[in-house]
């Protein structure tokens, strides 16, 4: 779940991306401040607006925001108002980590991608399908993993490259618009003594 707030840009309007929609034809239904975007076909809810959210909570962050539990207690009491069952899950994880390759092997079906198991925590792996040239076991990058929202504003979603499931994507320079970033394609490389599962602090996991 990504939740995103841009009022300057957008309006005072919080937007809820619970699901990738893909190429489904969506509709909307709106009571008082709570629009919610589903799928026509069956109805699944992909996305919820909520108008006017500063009566709510004061935002101060722009572009993905992350909510405290009271304020997505809140925004369920706006929903119950308004006539909405369901319930927004506040997801606190952190979206982009130190991760690290453990696995690679070619894709069957490409000349320049890899699938990489690529631990994410002490005690989880998960599949990123990549074309970065510097992939390798071993190298720990910057792993942006579902419910991230890149700084160009495109959602990291699971999906499928060339019929390979993959579950995140790892980072490049660029695409985190890290300063003085190289302008050669390949994933940011940190040094061996990263933990893994750490969240991504700029700060700390980039010099330049």
């Amino acid at each position: 779940m990504i939740f995103t707030y841009n009022k300057e840009h957008v309006g005072d309007v919080l937007m809820i991306i619970v699901k990738n929609s893909g190429d489904a034809k969506l509709d909307v239904e709106r009571t008082g401040k709570v629009a919610r975007v589903f799928i026509k076909e069956n109805g699944e809810t992909v996305a919820w607006n909520i108008f006017e959210v500063s009566s709510l909570f004061e935002i101060a962050e722009r572009g993905q925001v992350f909510l405290t539990d009271e304020q997505v207690e809140r925004l369920n009491q706006e929903l119950r108002a308004e006539g909405f069952a369901e319930e927004i899950v506040n997801d606190k994880e952190p979206k982009f980590v130190v991760g690290e390759i453990v696995e690679m092997v070619a894709h069957p079906d490409s000349d320049h991608l890899n699938i990489c198991r690529v631990a994410v925590a002490s005690d989880k792996t998960v599949q990123i399908v990549a074309g970065a040239p510097n992939a390798r076991v071993g190298l720990k990058t910057i792993v942006a993993l579902p419910g991230a929202m890149m700084p160009k504003g495109n959602l990291i979603f699971p999906g499928e490259l060339r019929g390979e499931k993959s579950f995140g994507m790892m980072c490049s320079p660029r695409e985190l618009h890290l300063p003085n970033a190289p302008q050669k394609r390949g994933v940011i490389e940190l040094s061996e003594d990263q933990v893994v599962g750490t969240p991504f602090d700029p700060a700390k996991h980039w010099t330049a």
